[in-house]
């Protein structure tokens, strides 16, 4: 049975990309791979918590955990890519094109694997920091409430 050769560069698109959909799983591992099938779950909580804090603000409670969920998601997309993007091509072929050379060119890193990785970096360092702040803001705002709260004997 002949496979196709996946390319290093084309994964590491895909997972940033598309990862919180699962995208770059079908790539590698083809339809039966069951968590490309889970990761559309949290992305799509994410969404709905984003959508909640457009329609409710930002006292929705709910919206306080869905809308981090995007953003852990996304980042650990990003964090995917990058390691896809800086495998040496003898690794990167052993584990997604066995049978293959070693130093074939679907393992090799180009300038655009390079590009890839550095957006995914940026990308997934932004959205992680972001999703750990709006966490902690959240939960601190609500923690002064009470105890605004408690100090005026309500």
């Amino acid at each position: 049975m002949i496979h196709a050769m996946k390319n290093k560069t084309l994964a590491t698109w895909l997972t940033w990309l598309g990862g919180p959909l699962g995208l770059h799983r079908f790539y590698l591992f083809g339809a039966r791979d069951w968590l490309a099938w889970l990761l559309p779950i949290p992305t799509a909580l994410g969404v709905w918590g984003v959508l909640r804090v457009q329609t409710f603000g930002l006292d929705d409670v709910l919206s306080w955990w869905l809308f981090p969920i995007f953003g852990f998601s996304m980042a650990a997309c990003c964090l995917n890519a990058i390691v896809y993007g800086l495998m040496t091509p003898h690794t990167w072929n052993a584990q997604h094109n066995p049978g293959a050379d070693s130093e074939d060119g679907a393992g090799k890193t180009s300038w655009l694997t390079i590009w890839g990785v550095i957006i995914a970096l940026i990308l997934g360092a932004t959205v992680l920091i972001s999703s750990i702040v709006y966490s902690f803001q959240r939960y601190f705002e609500v923690q002064i409430e009470e105890a605004h709260r408690i100090s005026i004997g309500e």
